[in-house]
């Protein structure tokens, strides 16, 4: 049977001025044809080709040698060529774009962008896109916990969290609490995996563990409090949000981070306020040619 959306190898069974037919084997009632541009040279009757099967602008099934960049079934990320009245068109690598309707559409998109979607085979039997790819994803990762993985963010919840697609194929998630409105959809992820469920499913952390994350978290401080001119307007009372905008943590990452900076002499806190503590310049110190030294000999 000859499967539309996806890679076969078929069989050469008649010849044609425009192109030659392909079967699964001679003497199939269906066949499909392949245009003579598409036909290797020297190709004949009997010869197997390796090609991927679609619908033309006619909405015939033809076959290409042509790689599509997935077949139905797979989900990857496509670029949208344009946008029109009853969709987007994608990039997936065929003289043919792929069709995202609206209706699969988890956000409008525009003409430029990069998005996550799995092929299928709608109604009508024809290829289309869909953003919605939570069904098509696996459970069957060869990940453990602390591993770091990559993937796309393709949907954000509101008090769950962000499902990403790891690999573009596994299941993932990073908790809403761990998100630190760094995430968008669309965004490609770099996490660690914090836990695997007994199904399988993967939980996803930003962030290093607590031990390993206190360094750059400290210099991330110490950046955000230079750009604040050396005082932060604020303490580490702060409000929780407050320190998700500005640092991109939690208030608990926050507090541990200030704690060793205090303790490194890195910075001050008043009753306000942070206050960076930067190293003392060489001629500012006594005895070595300061002005503190020059002013005490006269010079």
């Amino acid at each position: 049977m000859i499967e539309l959306g996806k890679i076969q190898e078929l069989e050469i069974v008649r010849t044609k001025e425009f192109g030659v037919y392909l079967a699964e084997k001679q003497g199939d009632e269906q066949a499909v044809l392949l245009p003579i541009r598409q036909v290797p040279e020297g190709a004949k009757i009997g010869d197997r080709l390796s090609v991927f099967i679609y619908r033309d602008s006619s909405d015939r099934m033809i076959a290409t040698t042509a790689q599509p960049r997935l077949q139905a079934g797979e989900t990857e990320v496509l670029e949208v060529k344009d946008v029109s009245r009853i969709g987007a068109f994608l990039d997936m690598g065929l003289e043919k774009d792929l069709l995202l309707p609206y209706r699969e559409q988890t956000h409008p998109v525009r003409k430029g962008e990069k998005c996550l979607v799995t092929l299928y085979i709608d109604k009508s039997g024809r290829l289309a896109a869909t953003m919605r790819v939570y069904s098509h994803m696996r459970s069957d990762s060869p990940y453990a916990e602390g591993d770091w993985v990559e993937g796309t963010a393709y949907e954000i919840k509101e008090g769950l969290g962000a499902f990403v697609a790891v690999d573009n194929r596994y299941y993932g998630l990073i908790p809403y609490g761990e998100l630190f409105g760094r995430v968008r959809e669309g965004d490609h992820i770099r996490a660690r995996v914090a836990k695997v469920r007994p199904d399988g499913k993967l939980d996803l952390c930003l962030r290093e563990k607590a031990y390993r994350q206190m360094e750059p978290d400290s210099e991330q401080i110490l950046k955000v409090i230079d750009e604040f001119d050396g005082v932060l307007p604020f303490t580490d009372k702060a409000d929780p949000q407050v320190i998700l905008r500005e640092f991109h943590m939690s208030k608990n990452a926050f507090k541990r981070a200030v704690g060793r900076l205090l303790r490194d002499g890195r910075i001050r806190i008043t009753e306000k306020t942070i206050e960076r503590v930067y190293p003392a310049k060489q001629s500012d110190r006594k005895g070595d040619g300061s002005f503190a030294e020059k002013e005490k000999h006269g010079i």
